[in-house]
C-alpha cells in the first residue's frame, strides 16, 4: 500500500508484468518459478488434446507392437543378430520405445501449422509468455505423449517375458529419458515446421527423417555390427544414446554402451540447443 499523491486515500501497488525488474528488484527464483509456469500452462494445454481424441494413443502404439509381436519374436527365434547376454526381444524392447517416442515427436511440429491456419497461433503469440516457455510447453507436451506410449509398451514386453527392471530409480530414469526423447525430437520438429510453413512439405520431410534416424541407431542391432560408415552416424545420432539409455535402465540386466551420464548430457544438451533456436524461429511460422 501506498499513499496517493493527489489524496489521503491509499492505493494498492500491483506488480504487473510489465513492471521493470529494476522497480521490484531482481529476483532469479521468480523469474524462473515463472518461466516453468508458463511451460507448464502450454504443455498442459496441449495435452489436454488428448482428453478430446484419445484413438492417437492407441493408434500409434500399432506400430511398435507389431515390431515387437512379430519383427522380435522372429529374430529372436533367428538368432541373426548378436546380442551378448540380452535375448533379441529384451535388446529390441528399449529400441521400440525409443521409436515410438521418435514417431510421435518427430510429425509434432503439424499442430504448429495447424493453429497457424486456424489463427490459434496469432493469439498464442500476442500473449506475454517468452517464446522459449511457448516450444519448452509444447516439446514437454510431446513426453507426456511419449510416457503414455511407454506406458503400453511396457505391458506388452511384460506379457511377452521381457525382463523389465522395475525398481523405482530405473522407472524415474526411463521417465526422464522418454520426456527428454520426445522433446528433442519434438523440438526439431517444430523448427522443420517454422522452415517450411506448409503441411505438404512438413509431412515429406518428416517421413524422410524418420527411417534413416531410425535405422542409423542401436535400436534394432548392436552398434559393434554396424559397417564404419554408419558407426560414425550412429554415434551422432542424438536416437542412439535415448536407446542406450533406456537400455540400461528399463532392462533387469541392460548394460549401455556409453556411460549413462554421457547419455543424459547428451539429451540435455541437445534439448538446450534445440529451445533456443525454436524459440527464435518460432515467430517466423505466422510470417
Amino acid at each position: 500500500m501506498k499513499p496517493s499523491e493527489h489524496g489521503g486515500l491509499p492505493v494498492v501497488w500491483v506488480e504487473s508484468a510489465s513492471t521493470p525488474p529494476t522497480a521490484l528488484g531482481f529476483r532469479p527464483w521468480a523469474v524462473l518459478w515463472e518461466f516453468l509456469y508458463k511451460t507448464w500452462v502450454i504443455a498442459e494445454l496441449e495435452a489436454r488434446k488428448l482428453r478430446h481424441d484419445p484413438t492417437e494413443l492407441f493408434t500409434r502404439a500399432v506400430q511398435p507392437a507389431l515390431w515387437l509381436l512379430i519383427f522380435g519374436q522372429v529374430f529372436a527365434r533367428v538368432r541373426a543378430i548378436p546380442t551378448g547376454d540380452l535375448s533379441y526381444l529384451d535388446f529390441m524392447a528399449p529400441g521400440i520405445l525409443a521409436q515410438s517416442v521418435l514417431f510421435i515427436a518427430i510429425f509434432y511440429g503439424i499442430s504448429v501449422i495447424w493453429e497457424r491456419d486456424l489463427g490459434v497461433l496469432h493469439k498464442i503469440m500476442a500473449s506475454p509468455a517468452p517464446r522459449a516457455a511457448l516450444v519448452s510447453g509444447k516439446a514437454l507436451s510431446a513426453g507426456i505423449r511419449g510416457l503414455t506410449q511407454a506406458v503400453i509398451i511396457y505391458a506388452l514386453a511384460a506379457i511377452l517375458g521381457v525382463g523389465l527392471n522395475w525398481q523405482p530409480q530405473a522407472l524415474l530414469g526411463v521417465t526422464v529419458a522418454v520426456i527428454l526423447g520426445a522433446a528433442n525430437f519434438s523440438l526439431f520438429s517444430l523448427i522443420i515446421a517454422c522452415l517450411v510453413k506448409t503441411r505438404e512439405r512438413f509431412m515429406g520431410i518428416g517421413q524422410v527423417l524418420t527411417m534413416p534416424l531410425f535405422f542409423a541407431s542401436n535400436a534394432i542391432y548392436p552398434i559393434a555390427v554396424m559397417p564404419d560408415w554408419l558407426q560414425v552416424l550412429a554415434r551422432v545420432n542424438p536416437l542412439t544414446y535415448i536407446v542406450d539409455a533406456l537400455r540400461a535402465l528399463m532392462l533387469s540386466n541392460g548394460a549401455p554402451t556409453f556411460p549413462l551420464g554421457v547419455d543424459f548430457a547428451v539429451m540435455s544438451a541437445t534439448t538446450l540447443i534445440l529451445v533456443i533456436v525454436a524459440a527464435r524461429l518460432y515467430p517466423r511460422v505466422i510470417v
